[in-house]
């Protein structure tokens, strides 16, 4: 059951309640939420979604790989609502309205009518308290779009729940904030759009909910017990094979998006595949499950042929020397995998056309001639990324022949207005060429089904805008999709009439994670097609967002279409954008940090990572922000995390000579303490387990903040100087939480 949770008295939430209306299966509660918040809250069986944007474009199905569509709503929530919270007359704000009326103009032709009917109901709930015609420019092609709306069913009912009449139902036992946080652990809303010091003081109210008694008691169990009850984190020690069931070990298998090895990766590429797939995998290690953890660089394609001029290298010789600046920067970062491979490797050509033979034998290629440009002083066909020109779609004049930055839009080198070869600089001409096609549409039913069981199941770990992007592409429908290319670097396609082609980056590079596996172990096929003897291979992939489509509908496809049983992913961990103080990372342009800034800096790896975690992507576009790094540094790591570690230790070394001191009796007040961490403990275990990485650093946090304030209360410095011993016991429970954070932080 998909709920929405919205506050009757925040007019935030209004687009949220007319999409749930319009969905007419989204049960809708009512409760309290600070003014500042979004006002809204959806629970899914995944997670919960905080950003009432973010709730639209789940529910209405918006293409979120779109660009164009991703930018719209960054300035809406950044720039658009701000400033309409912020005006006392309509004059002070024409001049935006002017500027909204003319994105929308220009982006609706982009849009399919989901996604616009989305982007009107979020510009209708900014708008609908205010009115209009006393505006002083034209402003018609706005007008009739709140008419529009406000004249929508659903659209008066939401204007309705707002003033409490239209809920559904209420909370059983209490209204308001702390009602909420009383229900189960999944209910607690999310405080991303708090303020910081609004997040602290929300974490401490959170932190001293009593804990029942049989939590107290099952605390004083485990601490007292002379018996070793407690038997996590003790990893395993490593295997190159799957675990079989009768060792009841579970068997995941991590990859995370091969990273293409021309690019000197940013802080976005890194915290949204390479860094969360570590940090995850460490975690399971910790917990004692069998890892195999995957990744490598994505090194054929046209892009790395045109990196190769550009250097007056081969292309082997550029993909030589960027993979060794690919390894130097994840060492430095203390990122690392079981291996780190490379497509460009003979198993990888071996598995590649192992895979393509058999969906030709079973049915799923097809032949056609396709126009190509074609440069008649270079004497070749210009695939993708060796031709540029203006976008058919939003006229940008540095398109590419595959896709357009500017709007997002994917395109064909044909449609290109005014293109240009980016050898020469010469006007190409159309051309006819053979290529390969998989035909999508024939295994759209596998997919549909292998999808709806992956995302339905009970234990989906799937994130929202995996699931959302997914669901787009099989509610739009399958098309035939070209797999060849007109190039020299790449997988040489085993066909004879086709042997001066190679296989188009996006249908050799999923390989890659078989490939680069084969490379690591000669029992591969044990993680890939495992023998019934063996335990469940989970399959976690990890990825920004703009991968998902490739990895939840073409790499399925490709392996479902040889009718063998390959180990299909389990659940996609796909993050939102990481920007830069407010903008999108571009090396050309020199925006951003990318993986050699960051190790020249002079700060140390751990305190990037730290950071990159802290602001992980998970369910909304997030940005790295210079003075935002600095005071998550002093509060957090220094302050809290820091503070907590040192006032113990110091302690213990200046009073105690550095020994421990044994534990005789213990007081409420520490089982107390003990019982709270050991909820926190819960809450930790349970967001690592689904993959929330920035939920589970918080809970971290938390238990250090728990540990700080019990120091402060009991004073153990003071009660050192009095007859009694109390100072002993207080400073052994401070000491086992510090080593409890020691173990959660190691990894």
């Amino acid at each position: 059951m998909v709920r929405l949770f919205a506050d009757p008295k925040n007019r935030n939430c209004l687009a949220a309640l007319v999409v749930a209306h319009k969905s007419k299966e989204i049960e809708i509660l009512k409760y309290g939420a600070d003014k500042s918040s979004g006002g809204a809250l959806l629970e899914t069986e995944s997670g919960l979604i905080s950003s009432v944007n973010s709730i639209v474009s789940f529910l209405q199905g918006v293409d979120l790989t779109s660009q164009s569509v991703v930018d719209f709503l960054r300035w809406e929530s950044s720039t658009l609502n701000p400033v309409l919270k912020q005006a006392s007359t309509i004059e002070d704000i024409t001049d935006i309205l002017v500027e909204l009326q003319n994105k929308l103009q220009a982006l609706e032709k982009l849009f399919s009518e989901s996604d616009k009917f989305a982007i009107h109901v979020i510009v209708w709930a900014d708008l609908s308290h205010l009115s209009l015609s006393g505006a002083s420019k034209n402003l018609e092609h706005l007008q009739k779009i709140i008419q529009t709306l406000s004249a929508d069913e659903d659209c008066i009912r939401a204007l309705k729940d707002l003033s409490g009449k239209a809920f559904t139902k209420e909370f059983p036992t209490a209204t308001g904030k702390d009602s909420l946080q009383k229900q189960p652990q999944s209910k607690v809303p999310n405080g991303d759009t708090l303020s910081q010091v609004s997040e602290i003081d929300d974490e401490l109210k959170r932190l001293q909910i009593d804990v029942s008694l049989d939590q107290m008691l099952k605390a004083q169990w485990t601490f007292c017990s002379p018996y070793p009850v407690v038997k996590t984190f003790h990893p395993m020690t490593d295997k190159k094979v799957p675990a079989k069931k009768e060792e009841g070990v579970r068997n995941i298998l991590i990859t995370s998006a091969l990273p293409y090895v021309n690019n000197v990766p940013h802080l976005g590429n890194l915290i949204g595949s390479l860094l969360s797939a570590n940090v995850f995998s460490l975690y399971c290690k910790s917990a004692g499950y069998n890892v195999l953890l995957i990744c490598g660089t994505d090194e054929y394609g046209t892009a790395t042929e045109t990196k190769a001029m550009t250097e007056g290298l081969t292309p082997q010789q550029i993909t030589d020397k960027y993979h060794v600046i690919h390894r130097q920067i994840y060492d430095w970062f203390d990122i690392h995998f079981d291996h780190f491979g490379r497509t460009s490797t003979p198993l990888h050509t071996e598995i590649t056309q192992e895979v393509f033979k058999e969906l030709y034998d079973n049915g799923y290629i097809s032949e056609a001639s396709v126009d190509q440009l074609y440069c008649e002083h270079c004497e070749r066909f210009l695939a993708d990324r060796f031709v540029e020109g203006n976008c058919p779609y939003c006229k940008a004049d540095d398109a590419r022949g595959d896709q357009c930055d500017a709007c997002g839009k994917l395109i064909n080198t044909v449609e290109l207005i005014k293109p240009r070869c980016i050898v020469c600089r010469k006007s190409p001409v159309i051309r006819t060429s053979d290529h390969l096609f998989l035909n999508l549409p024939q295994l759209e039913e596998k997919v549909r089904t292998f999808f709806k069981k992956s995302t339905e199941s009970k234990d989906c770990k799937w994130t929202q805008i995996a699931q959302s992007i997914g669901r787009t592409w099989l509610r739009d429908g399958f098309k035939k999709r070209c797999i060849t290319r007109d190039l020299k670097w790449g997988v040489p396609v085993p066909l004879t009439n086709f042997k001066d082609k190679v296989f188009y980056v996006w249908f050799d590079a999923p390989m890659g994670y078989m490939s680069i596996t084969a490379n690591f172990t000669k029992d591969w096929r044990q993680w890939w097609q495992p023998s019934e003897d063996l335990a469940p291979v989970e399959y976690f992939q990890f990825m920004a967002k703009d991968n998902v489509p490739f990895h939840a509908c073409i790499f399925p496809a490709c392996l479902l279409g040889t009718n063998k049983k390959f180990t299909l992913v389990k659940h996609i961990i796909a993050t939102d954008y990481l920007n830069y103080e407010g903008k999108k990372f571009s090396k050309s342009k020199g925006v951003g940090v990318f993986g050699n800034n960051a190790k020249d800096s002079g700060i140390e790896s751990n305190i990037w990572r730290f950071y990159l975690c802290y602001i992980r992507p998970e369910t909304q576009d997030s940005t790295f922000s210079w003075e935002d790094f600095a005071l998550k540094n002093n509060t957090e790591l220094l302050n809290n995390l820091g503070n907590f570690i040192n006032r113990p230790l110091m302690f213990v070394t200046k009073f105690f000579k550095s020994i421990v001191p044994s534990m005789k009796h213990l007081q409420p007040d520490d089982v107390t303490l003990l019982a709270r961490v050991n909820g926190i403990l819960a809450e930790y275990i349970d967001h690592m387990e689904s993959c929330r990485l920035r939920e589970g650093i918080r809970s971290v946090l938390s238990i250090s903040r728990l540990g700080n304030g019990y120091l402060q209360a009991q004073k153990p410095w003071v009660l050192y100087k009095s007859p009694d011993t109390m100072s002993v016991f207080y400073l052994y429970y401070l000491l086992i939480v510090l080593f409890l954070l020691l173990l959660l932080m190691l990894k």
